[in-house]
């Protein structure tokens, strides 16, 4: 079985670069182990998952949401998106599946004090993450011909309206409790589980 699966794997991967697929030895176990039960959404996964860093770093040089890419809108942008395109190409369980299988590698991560957008993974951000997949799932269907203007249209405003969750900061960029009490560097420095709050995403109050 597991011979077939990876031989499916490695006829899967005739579109990738031969760099791209040295890429693939060097992946996480939680995304190995998506791409060989999905051997043939691999590569477009990782078209989108291209796309989708483009579209959001464009975003984020706008005015249309907040700028802040790590905890606030653009970061829940860039995750709706990302699964909703996700539906519309592999279908929602394979997107679904491949988002869990990201956030799984997000604690390997912390475990190895690796940074992702600059800081160490941590659980408020992963169920921040885990939230805002499960909204972008339902922005698309599979086959949908949804245009990227439209999606942006659709995934903006419902940031705006606060459909989606970022992680509650003051106007210096520092994390909140969800009492609203500032959050020393000290008691976030290599902790998994910490005091930070999640809040709707239009709660820009203190983060503005």
């Amino acid at each position: 079985m597991k011979k077939t699966l990876f031989i499916i794997f490695l006829l899967s991967f005739n579109s990738f670069s031969q760099s791209n697929f040295k890429k693939f030895f060097k992946l996480s176990k939680p995304i190995k182990i998506w791409v060989l039960f999905h051997p043939f959404k691999a590569a477009t996964a990782l078209k989108i998952s291209t796309e989708t860093n483009r579209v959001t770093d464009s975003i984020a040089k706008t005015n249309l949401l907040d700028k802040d890419a790590v905890g606030g809108q653009v970061d829940a942008f860039r995750h709706a998106f990302w699964m909703a395109k996700l539906r519309q190409k592999i279908g929602k369980n394979a997107a679904k599946n491949l988002g869990k299988a990201h956030e799984k590698e997000n604690k390997l991560q912390y475990k190895k004090r690796k940074l992702e957008d600059g800081v160490v993974p941590d659980k408020i951000s992963s169920e921040m993450d885990l939230y805002n997949n499960n909204i972008g799932l339902s922005f698309t269907k599979k086959g949908e011909k949804t245009s990227i203007k439209r999606l942006i249209y659709k995934i903006v405003n419902a940031i705006k309206k606060g459909q989606l969750k970022i992680i509650k900061k003051d106007k210096k960029g520092r994390f909140l409790t969800c009492d609203g009490v500032v959050i020393s560097t000290k008691n976030l420095h290599g902790k998994w589980k910490n005091d930070k709050c999640l809040v709707s995403s239009n709660n820009l109050s203190l983060n503005n």
